[in-house]
C-alpha cells in the first residue's frame, strides 16, 4: 500500500513539474485523409450538420465533443446551420489507458476503450482516475499515457456520397482530454479541403 501510494505521489509532482516547465506543449497526431469531392471542394462557408450513428444516440458526452468539432470545423471554413446544410459531418472519438512495462518498455491497454470528455489538469472523470490509480500496484508498470482516435466523415447530403474522411491517432500523457481532443480535430483538419496524400505527423500547440 506504502509503495503504490507512494508511486501515485511521485506520478503527481512529476506531472505538476511538467506543467511549471513551459506555458504551452505540442499535441502531436499521426493523420490520415482522404478526399473525393465531386465536383469541386465545397466554397468557404458551406454549411453541414451533424449527424449520428445509432450507438451515438444516447451517449451524453457526443454533444460535447461534436462541440470541439464545431470549433474546428470553423476554423477550416465551415459553418454548423443543419437547416441549410449541403454536408453532414460524422464524428467519433475513443481514449485508451496504456500502461507501461518496466520489462520490455512495451505498452499495453488498460481497461476498455471509452471516451472521456472533461476539463481541467484531472479531467476524464472517473475512467482516468481508474486508470491512471490501478496501475501501479501491478509492480512492473510506469505511469500511463492515453491513446486516443478521431474520426471525422463527411458526407454530401444531395447525393449522399461520402466526400472527406480524416483520422487522428495521438498517443501522449496528457490527462485533461477536451484540449487534446481539440488539438487531434485541428491535426485531423489540417490541408481541409484538399488534404495531402498518405499518412503524417501533425503536431499542434496547445496551452498547459
Amino acid at each position: 500500500m506504502y509503495r503504490a501510494l507512494t508511486a501515485i505521489i511521485f506520478a503527481a509532482t512529476v506531472v505538476g513539474l511538467l506543467g511549471g516547465c513551459a506555458s504551452t506543449r505540442m499535441v502531436g497526431s499521426e493523420v490520415n485523409s482522404f478526399a473525393r469531392w465531386t465536383p469541386a471542394p465545397p466554397a468557404p462557408g458551406s454549411s453541414y450538420r451533424f449527424e449520428r450513428l445509432p450507438s451515438q444516440q444516447a451517449d451524453i458526452s457526443q454533444a460535447r465533443l461534436e462541440g470541439l468539432a464545431q470549433a474546428a470545423l470553423a476554423r477550416v471554413g465551415l459553418q454548423h446551420n443543419p437547416q441549410a446544410a449541403s454536408l453532414s459531418v460524422q464524428v467519433s472519438a475513443s481514449s485508451q489507458p496504456m500502461l507501461r512495462s518496466r520489462w520490455d518498455g512495451s505498452y499495453y491497454p488498460y481497461g476498455s476503450p471509452n471516451i472521456f470528455i472533461g476539463g481541467g489538469s484531472g479531467g476524464g472523470g472517473s475512467s482516468v482516475g481508474f486508470g491512471f490509480g490501478m496501475g501501479f500496484p501491478l509492480g512492473g508498470m510506469e505511469t500511463p499515457i492515453y491513446r486516443r482516435e478521431v474520426s471525422i466523415v463527411m458526407r454530401e447530403l444531395r447525393s449522399n456520397v461520402a466526400v472527406y474522411e480524416t483520422r487522428a491517432v495521438s498517443e501522449e500523457p496528457w490527462l485533461d482530454t477536451d484540449p487534446v481532443l481539440s488539438a487531434m480535430l485541428d491535426a485531423a483538419l489540417r490541408g481541409f479541403p484538399v488534404p495531402p496524400a498518405g499518412p503524417r505527423r501533425v503536431s499542434v500547440e496547445i496551452p498547459r
